[in-house]
């Protein structure tokens, strides 16, 4: 659930080419057609108004649809393998692993967050005649489609599921490690093409694209999965005679996606080629297919992101992106954890994450208008402190979940509709703290060297998310005090806070209960931190949205 919002970026309106000029003409004309568009609305009846939204909506797209459904369709596939390897931490977590040992598996996230080492590499490199985007976005999902071809047939036996004990977590973390990798730099090659792909007067919409394709992605990868392969799920809803696994396996989910991923591949190598839309002239372009991007080679591009980094803006910046998220990392890398060792099940956790996607679907487009203004990081600054308050009201429904708990051990649907409206709110706060942020990113990107600029700064945004996850759930354990207690008089036999003394408890009949619970500290430090945090930072984001847009580029534009 609270992980659901971890693997997308930006949206709509925010142009990645906003007015040079605060009083200019692009601004002029701006303002309008905003004011007849007001007027025309005022005149249309209000029964009629959501089709003239409607309409305006399809002239405005209109020329760039297909490549719009390409970009979504290119951006669900990324979604996949995201969504697999996100649900399984929980899969893990029903097996009774600790902290320390989540925290060895999320390394596997981090290519995502250490992308920029090789984005110059991506950006730089290619074979004209496929296309810029093309020599790396088409080897990168053969070789996923490949990898997961592969991994079925040895995942179930890796994950301790097919009775030959329990999870090698270390390998596990190997295996999904080049998985994250490849769908990372997969990653850089459509977010670069999507800034050409698309009309200039389109090109906002590539963020929305890459939110709405994501989320559907790490749906499917990740909760229809988890949904799927519960037996209890399938035996209490589908099926009419009761059976031991669920309607789909670890395995055969994966060999599936394998052959998709290289079915679809194909389709797209063979049918889309690649053209510079973003330019006013690219209708005359057509036939030579020449891009506007700068073609630096590998060094030169090292170079130009060397100078990013020492731009003064972006000195700020980087700070401010590697540890903006460390308030939020025990709520949102250790929840879902929680649940499962509450007795909840991974598919009751996907389950309620089902009530989000409409959520996750729609906001993004109903943000447009907000963050497509000059100051999209005001959003940004309303949304921090709820997502501070959201994850001490997750501690807060942790502590109380006991209380809920039947004598069956079920949770009544009360239960679970609290913690649909405690996620609704937090999405809310996280996706208005999230797109406010990439609609900024778009606005200060330069598209000379597009997809080296977004990546600096989609992968600072990343890090600055794993390395605090990893951190928190690393130390939580050392947190921990657990005491085994009798079962019949309650007393206190010894401590139980390692895993050998709490197999031993356990295995004399005995309960091991926290004293301490490191989950409950970790979430107070963290939201102190995001509290100080903010107080630091809160002058200096208003003070980046008074910065001319000159002030982020290296590349200066000719007089």
């Amino acid at each position: 659930m609270s992980q659901i919002a971890s693997a997308v970026k930006n949206e709509p309106p925010p142009s990645v080419h906003p007015p040079e000029d605060e009083h200019g003409m692009k601004h002029q004309i701006s303002i309008t057609h905003s004011n007849a568009e007001e007027k025309v609305d005022k005149d249309t009846p209000c029964i009629l108004r959501p089709f003239r939204s409607i309409q305006r909506a399809y002239l405005t797209l209109k020329g760039d649809i297909s490549s719009i459904c390409l970009l979504l369709f290119l951006y669900l596939l990324q979604g996949i393998p995201l969504g697999l390897i996100a649900a399984v931490p929980l899969l893990l977590q029903s097996k009774g692993i600790t902290y320390s040992q989540q925290a060895v598996f999320s390394f596997s996230h981090w290519p995502f967050s250490m992308k920029l080492l090789w984005a110059p590499i991506v950006d730089s490199l290619f074979f004209r005649r496929i296309g810029r985007r093309k020599s790396w976005m088409v080897p990168c999902q053969y070789l996923i489609g490949t990898f997961l071809l592969v991994v079925s047939y040895y995942v179930n036996q890796i994950m301790g599921t097919d009775g030959s004990g329990t999870p090698n977590i270390f390998f596990l973390m190997c295996v999904f490690l080049p998985l994250n990798f490849l769908a990372a730099t997969q990653d850089i090659a459509v977010d670069g093409w999507a800034l050409t792909m698309l009309s200039r007067k389109n090109v906002g919409y590539a963020s929305t694209c890459n939110v709405v394709g994501q989320t559907v992605g790490f749906f499917m990868g990740n909760v229809v999965f988890l949904t799927l392969q519960s037996k209890d799920f399938a035996n209490k809803w589908i099926r009419t005679v009761p059976q031991d696994k669920g309607l789909v396996e670890f395995d055969g989910f994966v060999f599936f996606w394998g052959w998709v991923f290289i079915v679809s591949t194909t389709l797209v190598f063979i049918f889309k080629k690649e053209v510079d839309h973003s330019s006013p002239s690219a209708q005359d372009k057509m036939e030579n297919q020449s891009d506007d991007e700068i073609h630096l080679n590998v060094f030169q591009t090292y170079s130009i992101l060397l100078k990013i980094l020492c731009l003064k803006p972006m000195r700020i910046m980087v700070v401010l992106l590697l540890t903006a998220k460390i308030a939020f990392a025990a709520a949102d890398s250790m929840t879902d954890l929680k649940l499962i060792n509450a007795g909840i099940t991974a598919d009751k956790i996907a389950s309620i994450s089902i009530f989000l996607t409409p959520l996750q679907i729609i906001l993004p487009w109903l943000l447009g208008k907000q963050i497509a203004g000059p100051k999209p990081l005001n959003v940004y600054l309303l949304a921090y402190p709820y997502r501070i308050v959201m994850g001490v009201v997750f501690a807060a429904l942790v502590f109380w979940t006991p209380y809920f708990r039947l004598p069956n051990g079920e949770y009544p649907y009360t239960y679970y509709g609290i913690w649909i409206s405690a996620f609704y709110l937090h999405q809310i706060a996280s996706y208005c703290y999230f797109l406010s942020l990439m609609a900024f990113f778009a606005q200060i990107s330069d598209p000379k060297i597009g997809g080296t600029y977004m990546t600096l700064l989609n992968t600072l945004s990343n890090l600055g998310g794993n390395w605090p996850s990893t951190f928190v759930l690393s130390v939580t354990d050392f947190f921990n005090k657990k005491n085994c207690v009798s079962s019949t008089t309650k007393a206190v036999l010894g401590t139980c806070s390692k895993k050998a003394e709490e197999e031993l408890c356990k295995a004399g009949g005995d309960i091991c209960e926290f004293e301490v619970d490191g989950y409950y500290i970790s979430i107070g430090i963290c939201a102190i931190i995001g509290v100080i945090w903010y107080k630091i930072f809160y002058k200096r984001l208003q003070m980046f949205q008074k910065i001319p847009r000159s002030e982020w580029s290296v590349i200066k534009a000719k007089n």
